[in-house]
């Protein structure tokens, strides 16, 4: 259940991050209640995954997701460039990733 709750904080993240663009600046009145709201369920969501993960190794998998999937978002959406390195620093995160799930006892409390 911990791991619904961490990918339900990365999702409210990249929604708060992507009406973070939106807003322009928090002059725009919807994107800018978008903003505060899913950050604010991102952390209760993220708070949630701490009784059963270490904060270390829970922060890394939300910010290493939020990022790859806000890039994807600002290529995708608003269409801003990703350049070779950047794609391959992402797959690095990713396989960050995976080796903390695979390799990593220290996964789970």
């Amino acid at each position: 259940m911990h791991y619904l709750y961490l990918m339900a904080a990365v999702l409210a993240e990249t929604i708060g991050t992507t009406a973070l663009q939106a807003s322009q600046q928090f002059t725009r009145l919807l994107p800018s209640v978008i903003v505060v709201v899913a950050y604010a369920a991102s952390f209760f969501l993220m708070s949630l995954t701490l009784k059963y993960m270490p904060v270390g190794i829970v922060y890394a998998i939300w910010s290493g997701l939020g990022i790859v999937l806000i890039a994807a978002i600002g290529f995708i959406v608003f269409g801003q460039r990703i350049d070779l390195p950047a794609i391959a620093g992402m797959v690095m995160i990713i396989a960050g990733i995976l080796v903390i799930h695979l390799f990593s006892s220290s996964s789970s409390h």
